[in-house]
């Protein structure tokens, strides 16, 4: 027969007649188990709170995003007015300026 590895076993892989073993067994065992369930409990609330921390953090980044794109709109409105206003009152400036932007982005792009 197979020899018990547990403390306290015979040998023979019977228990002594007050059941130590097996009930030190279960003991180990429970305390164990309960030592696991502390463990998951705590990693089940550091991932709630990463989770909540993460929503917080995007939400943030989506208002900043809002609140960039509405200031670009903007910002392209009042463009756009200057230019046509440009046009209308001063065509030909208006037509140097977009010739001298366009050698410029020429050369960026050249080099």
């Amino acid at each position: 027969m197979a020899q018990s590895s547990y403390p306290g076993s015979s040998g023979s892989g019977t228990t002594s007649g007050t059941g130590s073993t097996s009930s030190g067994t279960s003991q180990r065992t429970s305390t164990t188990g309960s030592s696991y369930s502390g463990m998951s409990d705590r990693a089940s609330e550091q991932v709630r709170s990463g989770m909540q921390s993460a929503e917080k953090v995007a939400g943030r980044v989506m208002d900043q995003g809002r609140e960039v794109s509405e200031g670009m709109q903007q910002v392209a409105g009042n463009f756009k007015t200057a230019v046509d206003r440009s046009v209308r009152e001063q065509p030909m400036a208006t037509l140097a300026m977009a010739a001298i932007a366009g050698f410029v982005l020429g050369a960026i792009w050249k080099s």
